[in-house]
């Protein structure tokens, strides 16, 4: 393990159902004991989200000490219109942010981009440095820069020798967020730490020199991992997935899901990893299980 503590935070979705909204407090509660640096709250295609997003950033910030980071996503929206939402958001003191291109809205084949809109993340990026200069140009809170994140794909792809494949335009994606004032990077879902070890020397060599920080999801849900390989692209191991469904029960198999994301954990961590982005999926037990796993920010109640 590295001599200094991993840093650790966790992604949220907003509330999907009313079911999802009366336990969804008592998650963050949860989270927030083991003192994660921030929680991120994701923000549906084009905005879709926006209202019960903002509804989960707000009880975040009145009920935990934990700093909360907003998604925006470009997608569909006009430059006018990201430029008053970012101007709203410093103004009311919001300072970390996760900017994404965002995904069109399903169910819609005729959906175009804005006309007047973004189609990268860069781009999304530059917009957030010229709106922190206009605002916080000669304020007395120009102690408080923006803190940008962005996303990195590390991907799932192997050449026939089973080495890590990295597709050149993600590096060159990176390299221009970068250079758009990102100050860090949180990648998407990967599985082997052979992955985001070869993903960042891939950046590295790119002149990328941001944190880059591993998305971690538990691994303890083997449909869970199937879905997301039809949302992400990225081929979950058949290995794993064979490990997991030899399972003789449900505890056998979670049992076996929080090894094997342990060992995901201390690999990567291993590599280099500044730290662990969790994707909790909106559930404390399997993410506080992970960490408690790996011997990492455990807190007194992790079941």
């Amino acid at each position: 393990m590295p001599a200094v503590s991993p840093t650790v935070s966790f992604e949220l979705y907003p509330p999907r159902t009313p079911r999802g909204a009366e336990t969804l407090p008592a998650t963050v509660a949860r989270l927030a004991a083991v003192q994660p640096e921030f929680f991120s709250v994701t923000y549906g295609a084009s905005g879709r989200t926006a209202e019960t997003s903002g509804a989960l950033l707000a009880h975040i910030l009145e009920h935990t000490s934990v700093a909360p980071i907003a998604h925006l996503t470009c997608v569909g929206a006009s430059e006018q219109h990201l430029d008053e939402v970012v101007t709203g958001l410093i103004r009311i003191g919001v300072r970390d942010f996760l900017a994404l291109r965002g995904d069109p809205p399903e169910g819609e084949p005729d959906w175009r981009p804005h006309p007047a809109g973004y189609t990268t993340a860069s781009e999304l990026v530059a917009l957030l440095r010229r709106v922190e200069a206009r605002e916080l140009a000669g304020s007395e809170d120009t102690a408080s820069p923006l803190s940008i994140a962005v996303a990195a794909y590390p991907g799932g792809s192997y050449d026939e020798a089973g080495r890590p494949l990295i597709e050149p335009h993600t590096i060159q994606a990176l390299r221009a967020k970068q250079d758009a004032g990102a100050d860090y990077a949180i990648t998407q879902v990967f599985y082997e730490p052979a992955s985001y070890a070869a993903f960042v020397q891939a950046a590295r060599d790119a002149g990328i020199h941001i944190p880059i920080v591993p998305g971690i999801i538990p691994l303890t849900d083997p449909r869970r991992l199937r879905r997301l390989e039809s949302l992400t692209g990225v081929p979950v191991p058949q290995s794993l997935l064979d490990h997991l469904d030899s399972a003789t029960d449900p505890e056998e198999r979670y049992a076996r899901g929080l090894a094997a994301g342990a060992a995901l954990v201390r690999g990567v961590l291993d590599a280099g990893a500044p730290g662990l982005h969790v994707y909790t999926f909106n559930s404390a037990g399997p993410s506080l299980d992970l960490l408690a796993a790996a011997g990492i920010r455990t807190a007194a109640d992790t079941h």
